[in-house]
């Protein structure tokens, strides 16, 4: 049947949704509402789950080869990235549940994901230090972000830390990333530079989540701590608003079709760095 708001009120047991053979690592709702749910497991598969039919298991997503723990649906529903500490993500389409493309680029396993706001872009984070900005309707890679170590009074000792990545979220406006590295840094990046515009010191990062309308990050630790962050805030350009606006409904494709000059079809796809 239908769920309703009612039974979440109670705490009853609504779907015990079945069929994963091993460690479920992520899940992930469709923002829109429809009540679809995908989890991610180490029994290397993604499924996908319809809690408006009573749970119902659509489809199974097979590809990958090693575990998968990050999963990722676009803001328009379009589209899920999912990574499982391969060189490659994958991007499947959500409406006839089969994969779209491998994302070739990273030199060590992908471990995290996220898109845009508007879904125009996604980016990937990896154990080789680096996150790579994609436009997902065409594969393209569009910046590379480049974990440098960072010398200054944050570095308490003269070890010397990996920046592998842990984890990447877009901030709710879209015009920021932050990252969290094992190099004892959380990173927040602007959409429109090469280098953070902001550190701060933490250790045993594992992930990071911006809060819904901006201005802070959560970020949770293998140690058990969960810390609050505040983010730098922006008010978005009535540019930005725009493109973000026409890209929540049009694909890099249909842009690129517009009779419009060129440098405003560069703008429009996030070409423009």
């Amino acid at each position: 049947g239908q769920c309703s708001a009612r039974p979440f009120s109670t705490g009853h047991l609504l779907f015990s949704l079945l069929g994963h053979q091993d460690v479920v690592r992520d899940l992930s709702f469709t923002p829109n509402g429809s009540l679809i749910l995908v989890s991610a497991s180490r029994d290397k598969t993604l499924r996908v789950w319809d809690l408006s039919r009573d749970g119902r298991q659509v489809q199974v997503l097979s590809g990958h080869v090693q575990w998968v723990y990050c999963c990722s649906i676009s803001p328009d529903c379009r589209m899920l990235c999912s990574a499982a500490g391969e060189k490659s993500a994958l991007l499947w389409s959500m409406r006839s549940y089969t994969l779209i493309r491998r994302l070739e680029g990273h030199q060590s396993s992908v471990v995290s994901c996220d898109f845009s706001p508007d879904s125009a872009l996604l980016v990937t984070a990896s154990y080789d230090a680096c996150v790579i900005m994609w436009d997902p309707y065409t594969g393209e890679q569009l910046r590379t972000l480049r974990h440098v170590p960072l010398h200054s009074a944050l570095d308490y000792s003269s070890e010397v830390h990996t920046s592998s990545l842990r984890s990447v979220c877009f901030s709710p406006e879209g015009l920021y990333l932050a990252t969290v590295a094992d190099d004892r840094l959380l990173r927040i990046w602007a959409l429109e530079m090469r280098s953070p515009v902001a550190f701060a010191p933490m250790t045993n990062g594992l992930c990071c989540a911006y809060f819904p309308h901006g201005g802070f990050i959560a970020t949770g630790t293998r140690d058990g701590h969960v810390q609050f962050w505040t983010a730098p805030r922006v008010l978005s350009s009535l540019k930005h608003l725009c493109r973000k606006a026409l890209r929540t409904f049009l694909t890099t494709y249909q842009v690129l079709a517009l009779p419009i000059p060129r440098k405003l079809k560069e703008f429009l796809t996030y070409r423009t760095f």
